[in-house]
């Protein structure tokens, strides 16, 4: 794993022809408000434009969550996505997502996890990708109880219909409940069901659809202001045109498939797009992991 930016000294050495110029051959220094160019924990200039396996604490330091806002009520919440695609915009292969994958983004993918209270994700990717309720890890146990949070993040599903199998690991055997996020007009006898095997049903949204807004400001009022999604593309898409995301950690796997594939983020266009900006860029084996904020 190396950083490729921000930019420093240290990524501009480890450069071809291995010194500190700029693409027009002037100096490059570190910009203002950079990130340091040691990986978090690591080496002097180990971090930076070397490669090297990064550690699991250096990853969560590098991935952390920003200090909470404040908003009405409490900590604002920060909802972040975590997606992979290929060069040519696929999010999946034959419809999953670990074909694109590699063990680095596996790394990040566990890593995200960890940091999480609560992984929000659509029920049609659940079905899916087999979803499993999120585990305890315990390189990060004494983290998660020194910010409070429980042994291993909730999974909350969005789901207008409960169309899901009670059954699953992910409603019979969690380390915390899981949530299901629904409107108001759900079918009682699938309120029913759901609950009856444990899960929480939480009202997010008139009719029978999920408003993004309430979503978020429901999952915060359970305490869950570290939020994380995986998709599904339509689900993504949703949070998007709600303009509820704050940030994107998307994986660029260095692969073409062709194919129709869905894109990372689907549904109706947002009337202006959404301007974000990169914060972070890490590269291993060809693949790129980059982090955008909001702007």
């Amino acid at each position: 794993m190396r950083r490729l930016f921000p930019v420093t000294y240290e990524t501009a050495a480890q450069a071809p022809g291995g010194g500190p110029a700029g693409p027009e051959g002037g100096e490059v220094g570190a910009a203002a408000g950079a990130e340091p160019a040691v990986a978090p924990g690591g080496p002097a200039g180990a971090g930076a434009g070397a490669s090297r396996d990064w550690s699991l604490a250096e990853l969560a330091a590098a991935y952390a969550y920003p200090e909470p806002g404040s908003a009405a009520g409490g900590p604002r919440p920060w909802l972040r996505a975590n997606m992979v695609s290929t060069l040519d915009g696929a999010a999946q292969h034959e419809g999953h997502s670990q074909p694109i994958s590699n063990a680095a983004d596996m790394r990040i993918f566990g890593t995200l996890r960890a940091l999480a209270d609560v992984i929000v994700v659509g029920a049609e990717t659940v079905r899916q990708e087999g979803y499993r309720p999120a585990r305890a890890r315990a390189e990060f146990a004494a983290a998660r109880t020194a910010a409070g949070q429980g042994p291993a993040p909730a999974i909350a599903i969005v789901t207008a219909g409960l169309e899901l199998d009670f059954s699953l690991p992910l409603f019979t055997s969690p380390l915390v409940p899981t949530l299901l996020l629904t409107g108001a007009a759900a079918a009682p006898d699938r309120v029913a069901a759901a609950e009856k095997a444990g899960a929480r049903v939480v009202v997010a949204g008139e009719g029978m659809g999920v408003d993004p807004a309430r979503a978020v400001r429901a999952l915060a009022e359970l305490g869950h202001t570290r939020l994380l999604t995986e998709g599904g593309p339509r689900l993504l898409g949703q949070l998007v045109a709600g303009e509820v995301l704050d940030e994107l950690c998307l994986t660029v796997a260095p692969m073409l498939t062709a194919g129709d594939a869905q894109r990372i983020a689907g549904g109706p266009s947002v009337a202006v797009p959404h301007r974000f900006e990169l914060v972070s860029l890490l590269e291993e084996d060809g693949f790129l992991f980059s982090r955008y904020r909001r702007s």
